[in-house]
Parts: structure tokens; sequence; C-alpha cells
């Protein structure tokens, strides 16, 4: 077993973790959720295009609970299908989004698109056609606000984090690179 990696993975995991919970924090009081949708959102595919499916997978699931562990987050019954939708968003950007062609953003490009779309439909579908008609019984207000939060904003923020994240990682990948680069190299 290579330790080395095993570190590397743990410590650059840990530090998106780190960000996500700082960033949330920090976002709350906005109230805002496009705000705080579309970083974490960034935080999510920067995880998984810098460390790894496993990592990327791993912000995803600790993400919905820190959330709602600030009181951002909502009912405890819908984490696990904000859960899922992360992760869905997570494996297309990193199938995806790491596609070898010449021109790394095109791939970039259609993982925006259908990790978007793919994380929308999740979320639609399982919190506002399943989880709040079926599981919830909510009241008729109650069940609008929420289903109105897990519609058309959701594809939203998915899209607002993929912008920045095809902006943000050809120089994010090149400065991980060369660190790793002057690692091997010491």
């Amino acid at each position: 077993m290579n330790y080395t990696k095993v570190i590397t993975w743990i410590t650059r995991t840990a530090v998106f973790i780190a960000l996500l919970v700082v960033l949330q924090a920090a976002t709350a009081p906005l109230g805002n959720t496009i705000v705080t949708g579309s970083i974490v959102n960034l935080l999510l595919i920067l995880a998984v295009m810098i460390c790894g499916l496993s990592s990327g997978i791993t912000v995803a699931a600790v993400s919905p609970v820190t959330a709602k562990l600030f009181g951002i987050g909502p009912l405890w019954s819908l984490i696990p299908f904000i859960i899922i939708g992360n992760i869905v968003l997570v494996i297309l950007w990193h199938f995806i989004g790491n596609i070898n062609i010449k021109h790394k953003q095109i791939p970039h490009i259609l993982a925006l698109i259908a990790a978007a779309v793919a994380k929308f439909l999740v979320l639609y579908f399982g919190i506002v056609r399943i989880a709040v008609p079926i599981l919830l019984g909510l009241p008729e207000r109650q069940a609008a606000v929420l289903s109105g939060l897990f519609s058309i904003p959701q594809l939203i923020t998915a899209s607002i984090g993929g912008v920045v994240a095809v902006l943000a990682l050809p120089s994010l990948t090149k400065a991980v690179k060369k660190s790793e680069l002057n690692e091997t190299n010491r």
C-alpha cells in the first residue's frame, strides 16, 4: 500500500470538506440558496476533478449533512436524495470531464451540461415528485416552498458551479500537477 497516496487523498479530501464547511457557514447568513448552492456544486466538481472519484463522492455525501447542521439544509429525510443528486453530479463530471481529447474544455462543457441536468432531474423527481407529495405529507404551503427549492434553482446552481469550474480547472489542474512534480523531484 502506498501510504503517501493515502495521506495525499485524506489531506486533499479534508481540504475540500473544510472549504465546504467554511463557505457554507459564511454564505448561510445571506439566505441565498443560489450563492451557497453554486459554491457547493463548484467544490463538488473541483474535488472530483482534482482529487478523484472517491474524494468527490466523499465530499458529495458530507455536503448536505453539514448544510443541515448549519441550518441551511432541508429536512433530514431529504438528505439521502440530495446525497444521490450530488453523487450523480460527481460521477458524471468524473467520467465525462476526464475524457482525454486534445481540447479539454469540450469534455468539461459536456460534463457541465450533463451533470447539471442529471442532478436537477434526480432532485426534482426524488424530492418534488416523490418525497414531498408521498413521503412527507406536508401542508400545501410548506410543500410548495420545498418543491420550489428543489426544481429550477438546482439546475441553476449546478450550472453556475459548473461554469466556474470550467473556467478554473485549467489553472488549478496545472498547479496541482506542478505541485505533484515538485514533490516527486524532492
